[in-house]
């Protein structure tokens, strides 16, 4: 199992050439297989990847993976890592930009708090 949740993993591949696999991911679908994808391409060692559905109705992505010479199980580990990372840091930036607005000014002026949204319009509709 890889460390981004994947479920099951089943490799297809070759016992004596361990450059090119396909990688059977269940419970997966196009979400994960596309980032996967292009996570690998972005590596110097993939020189081919892609991924494929075998059928619209059963959960399961394979990704096909042909590797300069490094084996392909390894060029896949390191792509779902750095993956791991792109990730850690959109949602790092994210929760600072977050906390930055909660603490600028536009949200004092909007006065957003749970006490002012108790929809007491009494006031005003007299």
């Amino acid at each position: 199992n890889l460390e981004i949740g994947l479920k099951e993993t089943i490799e297809h591949g070759s016992f004596t050439d361990n450059s090119p696999a396909t990688f059977s991911l269940t419970d997966e679908d196009h979400t994960i297989a596309n980032v996967v994808r292009f996570t690998l391409n972005q590596d110097s060692r993939v020189t081919f990847c892609g991924y494929s559905i075998p059928h619209p109705l059963e959960a399961r992505v394979n990704i096909i993976v042909q590797t300069t010479g490094d084996p392909a199980r390894e060029v896949l580990k390191d792509a779902c890592q750095n993956l791991m990372l792109m990730c850690r840091h959109v949602r790092c930036t994210f929760d600072k930009a977050v906390e930055d607005f909660k603490a600028s000014n536009v949200v004092k002026a909007m006065k957003i708090d749970s006490q002012d949204s108790s929809g007491d319009d009494s006031e005003e509709s007299e």
